[in-house]
């Protein structure tokens, strides 16, 4: 059984193909550009390298959110398209439990994160139980210095990952001491295989209703219901 992986949910466009449980292809580029353009031809150029055809495909798993607005929007539309299309399960996967799953090894609290600006973050926690990772804490937008504190309350080692780690690394540090683990960087970048990984023993969901997980509003949305209250 062939499985379609992709993330388009940050700066990370990622795609992946698996073979029942064994990746054998990955394409993951961490630059700033645009996803709507490069998505399909990664896609393409994935498959036909692994000489599979898209009606071979059995199944896909597609980054949900939070992250990126567009971004998020670009990788579900397009797995929901293809989906529709050739008539496959497609499930949605959380993108902080994807890039937890970097920290997959750690023998204790996994902390994936996202800033979400003015020093909010997307955040919860993780821990793996019996193979899986299990989440602890829901995941959540809220302010990076309230989150520390309901973290420093556990009172244990914390892997944190993060694409912006460096926004938050001080103040990490500074709160957590020597509980806070802060990988190399290269730990810090979702992979699409480790998005397959989670999202292999979830339910499939509805192609027509699958959603976005974006923790909170966008601005324009948040305004508008603003002003229909008023």
């Amino acid at each position: 059984m062939y499985t379609l992986a992709i993330d388009t949910s940050n700066q990370v466009l990622g795609v992946a193909l698996m073979k029942e449980h064994e990746v054998i292809g990955e394409l993951v580029t961490n630059i700033a550009k645009n996803h709507s353009i490069r998505l399909m031809p990664a896609i393409d150029e994935l498959l036909k390298e692994l000489e599979v055809s898209p009606e071979q495909l059995e199944k896909i798993i597609v980054a949900k959110g939070p992250g990126s607005y567009t971004g998020v929007r670009i990788g579900l539309t397009t797995a929901k398209t293809l989906a529709w299309a050739l008539n496959i399960p497609i499930i949605g996967v959380s993108s902080l439990k994807s890039l937890a799953y970097q920290g997959y090894f750690f023998n204790s609290i996994i902390c994936p994160f996202f800033d979400a600006r003015r020093g909010l973050i997307y955040t919860g926690l993780y821990e793996k139980r019996k193979n899986n990772l299990n989440e602890i804490l829901e995941e959540q937008n809220i302010l990076m210095t309230d989150w520390l504190e309901i973290v420093q309350k556990k009172n244990q080692k914390v892997l944190f990952l993060s694409p912006d780690i460096d926004n938050f690394r001080e103040m990490i540090q500074d709160c957590l001491g020597n509980l806070a683990i802060i990988p190399d960087k290269t730990f810090h970048i979702s992979k699409p295989s480790h998005l397959a990984l989670a999202g292999s023993n979830q339910k499939a969901d509805s192609t027509h209703h699958l959603t976005p997980n974006y923790l909170r509003l966008a601005e324009a949305e948040a305004n508008w219901i603003k002003s229909q209250g008023e």
